[in-house]
């Protein structure tokens, strides 16, 4: 188990909670509608997915209760869900009642979900993820739940007050992120530790995910661990490791209240980093640096991403592989052949937290995705403020269907020298990630426990 830090002070529950709703009637002025979801079916019904209850219910209700419905209106709490019937109690266990648990989260009153349909005038609310839960909603408010594209008024003023308060995390979600933090830490160690006399990625998986799983956590998303990394979102585990490979382990704990974390770390499978795989890497790391140090309140998530882009630029055009000025070759899109995604996202109760939102928590008002291959990707689009959780995650790629796409080796002809970059053939992927808060005077990496030094992470590997 991970000891975890203990402070002076304990965090209530309920007292958070209470200030989250009154915030939220700051806000807005009518009744919203929270709906937890329920576990969907695998392949019979019962046979279930593993349950996990909507974010925006766990963020105003703090316990991943299924099948539960929260009402909110003027700071007061309504909690609507169903006894455990004795079915229940016989295979699941015996579960605390409906007073309890409403005592526990601050609610005013607590009643069966058959009266919730007594509550449901002229209220406002947030699509969920399963269909029967959709189902419910629509039945409950007497109308199509769509996407938030489509969104109703009301419902649209609820989902942007909804990413006002998320924006920032508060002092109880900061403790739980810590808490999956420092699984996530011991996790990445431990993979590091198991690589030497690992046969394949899944047993490298295998060392990463028993870490969480010993520390009663589960993964925040499905885990990267690939000597693949050109795939950026590579779920397949069955590839041998041999001494040349660089692994790529992108994997993150999520706390049993929901609470999310997200790191990166790529190692030599010998131990070792090859000359022109250190070389990459520091490129990696010197843009991952620079982005940290640059940011601030007020500053632009945006023009964090361009200063990663620049960075990778320069330190491509050192080692040979790009031909130009950094600032040009940003400016034609030349950098994202091998940094084609976003430099983060935002991290809290999910792992890119509140993108069920599309957009619109993403990007501040008014604008819009990019269509530049360089910036299209880009996930946030905001100006940094105090208690924004940020990923920092820059990369080198050399993604085949990017590198060998006719249109792009013509349009980039002179700003490569391929004949260059076939010498870094040992480099298919490198990400560097991590977790970092956005402080009154600057920013605190709340992964910083884990090096990113490439001999520090040699040494990690090498035992």
């Amino acid at each position: 188990m991970i000891p975890m830090q203990t402070r002076d002070r304990q965090i209530s529950l309920a007292d958070t909670l209470k200030v989250r709703r009154q915030k939220l009637a700051a806000l807005v002025d009518f009744p919203v509608l929270l709906w937890s979801g329920q576990a969907s079916s695998r392949n019979f019904p019962a046979n279930k997915f593993p349950f996990r209850a909507s974010s925006h219910f766990l963020y105003f209700a703090g316990l991943p209760l299924e099948q539960a419905v929260i009402r909110l209106e003027a700071g007061k709490l309504l909690l609507f869900m169903d006894e455990a019937d004795a079915a229940s109690a016989l295979w699941h266990g015996a579960s605390p009642n409906r007073d309890e648990i409403a005592e526990k989260i601050g609610a005013d009153a607590a009643y069966p979900l058959a009266e919730l349909k007594s509550w449901t005038a002229a209220a406002a609310t947030i699509t969920v993820q399963d269909s029967a839960t959709r189902q419910h909603q629509s039945h409950s408010l007497n109308r199509t739940m769509v996407p938030i594209d489509q969104f109703q008024e009301l419902d649209l003023k609820l989902a942007r007050a909804i990413v006002i308060l998320r924006l920032s995390q508060d002092e109880l979600a900061l403790a739980e992120i810590r808490k999956a933090i420092a699984v996530s830490i011991a996790a990445h160690q431990a993979g590091m530790a198991a690589t030497p006399t690992a046969r394949t990625e899944a047993q490298v998986r295998a060392a990463v995910e028993s870490v969480m799983l010993v520390n009663n956590m589960t993964c925040a998303y499905a885990s990267i661990v690939t000597v693949h990394g050109e795939v950026l979102h590579n779920e397949q585990y069955h590839h041998p490791l041999n001494p040349g490979d660089l692994l790529l382990v992108d994997a993150g704990a999520e706390a049993a209240s929901g609470w999310a974390s997200d790191i990166t770390r790529t190692w030599a499978v010998s131990g070792k980093f090859s000359p022109t795989q250190r070389a990459i890497y520091d490129v990696v790391l010197a843009a991952h640096d620079a982005s940290i140090a640059a940011m601030r309140p007020g500053m632009e998530y945006g023009d964090i991403h361009l200063l990663a882009a620049k960075t990778i630029a320069e330190g491509l055009v050192d080692l040979g592989i790009l031909l130009g000025s950094p600032e040009d070759l940003v400016e034609m899109d030349a950098h994202a052949l091998f940094f084609p995604h976003g430099i983060g996202h935002l991290l809290g109760l999910d792992v890119h937290d509140m993108e069920d939102l599309g957009d619109l928590a993403g990007y501040a008002e008014g604008r819009r995705r990019s269509d530049r291959f360089g910036l299209n990707y880009l996930r946030l689009n905001r100006p940094l403020k105090p208690g924004m959780l940020v990923t920092i995650e820059p990369g080198f790629y050399q993604v085949p269907a990017i590198l060998n796409d006719p249109e792009r080796r013509t349009r980039y002809h002179h700003q490569v020298d391929w004949e260059r970059l076939a010498q870094f053939a040992d480099v298919q992927g490198i990400r560097i990630e991590d977790d970092v808060l956005v402080t009154a005077t600057g920013a605190e990496i709340l992964t910083a426990a884990l090096p990113t030094q490439a001999g520090a992470i040699e040494q990690l590997v090498q035992g």
